[in-house]
């Protein structure tokens, strides 16, 4: 990779294994919750809680970050499509033409993994399951572990943002060449359609029309009408390194955990506010953004987290 002028153009899939696509994406989201289990275990161990209910907290975090991630892009981005493929909304399955799910048990399906991920719906479902998980065990409030959380969730968005990179989506909007970061996405299909790759280079697999069309000079053309673009996802990305190296510092540094929700609402003030400023060079995401105009959907939905944190971080707690 070059600066001025990235042409990006990844296999997205590591291995494949019978239908099922291993993905950089799926492994980065394996790789956050695995350093988020770690970065708690530090912390249980430090304030000497008992590690085993850490277990527990990390299942009921998982499910309540891919629930809520999954429901929140198919009510926030996308209801007009799951409205009508109920059954896409809790598997990992798209309808196609020619594919097939699970060695052919349901036809008219491909395995696809869970492409459509909404971290605003994520944060919901962790503070839901972080609520459920307090109501069955004692000794734990809900800003005690909203204020912990928020280390390794904030390197977890880190780990997201660069599997969205690989896989080439939620890319930003065009820019012109000579811009130091600006990055041709071959397999944005929004610029080259995946049907259109395999028409035009008439390869049998959409790796190697890709490939053709980035190497291949004969399909030189269709390269050069892809557009370079801002690569939102590593703006994003890379400020939620610095959000995770302050709260990180804050907390093992500082006594500033000792303030229930100051954490959790610095977290979420950084986050959203990152996520906000970003939306402005990424491409339309869909929602409801036409119908309010003015912002983009995922701006419109920052500003109510921004000021759940200035409240958190800000209001007044009586002191013991």
């Amino acid at each position: 990779m070059y600066f001025l002028g990235i042409i990006w153009n990844p296999n997205e899939t590591l291995f494949n294994l019978g239908p099922i696509q291993i993905k950089y994406y799926n492994l980065l989201w394996i790789i956050a919750f695995a350093i988020g289990w770690y970065l708690m275990k530090k912390i249980f161990v430090n304030e000497k809680k008992p590690v085993e209910q850490l277990d527990s907290l990390f299942v009921y975090t998982v499910l309540g970050t891919m629930l809520g991630a999954r429901l929140g892009h198919v009510f926030f981005y996308d209801w007009p499509y799951y409205k009508n493929h109920l059954l896409e909304i809790l598997l990992p399955i798209r309808e196609s033409d020619t594919g097939s799910l699970l060695f052919g048990l349901i036809d008219g399906y491909e395995f696809t993994g869970f492409t459509g991920l909404a971290s605003h719906g994520a944060t919901i479902g962790i503070i839901i399951a972080t609520y459920l998980f307090t109501r069955k065990h004692t000794g734990f409030s809900m800003l005690w572990i909203f204020d912990r959380l928020t280390i390794p969730v904030a390197i977890g968005a880190f780990c997201v943002r660069l599997g969205n990179f690989f896989n080439s989506e939620i890319n930003g909007k065009t820019v012109d060449e000579s811009f130091i970061f600006a990055t041709k996405f071959i397999r944005d299909s929004d610029d080259l359609h995946p049907s259109k790759a395999l028409g035009v280079t008439k390869e049998r697999t959409l790796n190697a029309a890709y490939d053709a069309i980035e190497n291949d000079p004969q399909f030189s053309q269709y390269l050069m009408e892809i557009p370079y673009r801002h690569p939102a996802q590593l703006y994003e990305g890379v400020c939620y390194i610095f959000v995770f190296v302050l709260l990180y510092f804050l907390y093992w540094k500082t006594d500033k955990k000792k303030k229930p929700g100051y954490l959790f609402g610095l977290f979420l003030i950084l986050l959203w506010t990152v996520r906000f400023f970003v939306e402005f060079v990424k491409k339309s995401q869909g929602g409801f953004e036409e119908s309010l105009g003015l912002l983009s959907t995922g701006q419109w939905l920052s500003i109510p987290f921004i000021l759940l944190g200035l409240y958190f971080m800000f209001r007044p707690v009586k002191s013991n």
